[in-house]
């Protein structure tokens, strides 16, 4: 029996509630790091989650908050440091997504770790519906990995999606004021092994199911967009935040 569809009155599920959902296009890497903060800077006027999917408009790599800019490569890519913590990522392949959780909402009272539980059992409801089966890592990164260089991918840690020991979904937060930002990626080794459609519609469902998310479809604000827009031109798209480490 997979992790998701196991017993266990700790994570017995919540009584649905309304999220908005928002299914973004694809944009420039700054900015979607920007939107990403923007809406948790504007989650307590909201007053609910929001669970958003993106994609990129180019070739990048995203390097972990506390990372330093020599773990992103030498050439190739676009390099974006996020406002979270985590790995390197490289966005090629692969599927971006973002909850956003406004203080006071029941994941913002967990402690962390069980509130990346619930998050990635979400995440991997939507792959098995996909018929890709996986399980979620239990053991933490071994103290040796160097958490300022590590790859994201290649590092698993506790409640990572592991598929035939690879890891295919990680993630990583910040905790504010404003609540909680919970960003992840999936990622194959390649092209994703459904359409993206159909996962989209997949993890769509494993929310849920698991969260018991009643979706709504969410149009950004043009206030949204012009504080993500100051965001990105001001922090993400500069070389003083993206060479801070």
């Amino acid at each position: 029996m997979s992790e998701a569809t196991q017993t266990d009155t700790e994570f017995a599920p919540p009584p649905p509630e309304p999220w908005d959902f928002w299914d973004d296009g694809a944009r420039e890497p700054a900015l979607n790091m920007a939107l990403d903060e923007a809406l948790l800077l504007t989650a307590t006027g909201r007053g609910r989650p929001l669970l958003r999917f993106y994609r990129w408009d180019r070739t990048a790599v995203t390097i972990g908050y506390i990372q330093t800019y020599r773990a992103a490569p030498a050439q190739g890519f676009v390099v974006v440091r996020r406002p979270t913590g985590g790995g390197v990522v490289f966005h090629d392949h692969d599927f971006t997504y973002s909850v956003v959780a406004p203080v006071g909402h029941w994941l913002t009272g967990l402690e962390r770790m069980k509130s990346y539980h619930w998050v990635n059992r979400a995440v991997l409801t939507g792959l098995e519906a996909c018929a890709v089966p996986g399980i979620l890592e239990h053991r933490e990164t071994p103290a040796s990995v160097d958490r300022s260089t590590m790859v994201c991918f290649q590092s698993p840690t506790r409640y990572d999606v592991m598929l035939k020991g690879r890891k295919v979904a990680g993630s990583a937060q910040r905790r504010t004021r404003d609540g909680i930002l919970h960003q992840g990626s999936l990622h194959f080794g390649g092209p994703l092994p459904v359409p993206r459609e159909d996962l989209s519609r997949r993890l769509c469902g494993g929310f849920r199911s698991t969260l018991r998310a009643e979706l709504a479809e969410f149009a950004p604000t043009p206030e949204l967009l012009e504080l993500a827009r100051k965001l990105a031109d001001s922090r993400y798209a500069t070389d003083a935040w993206t060479r801070k480490r």
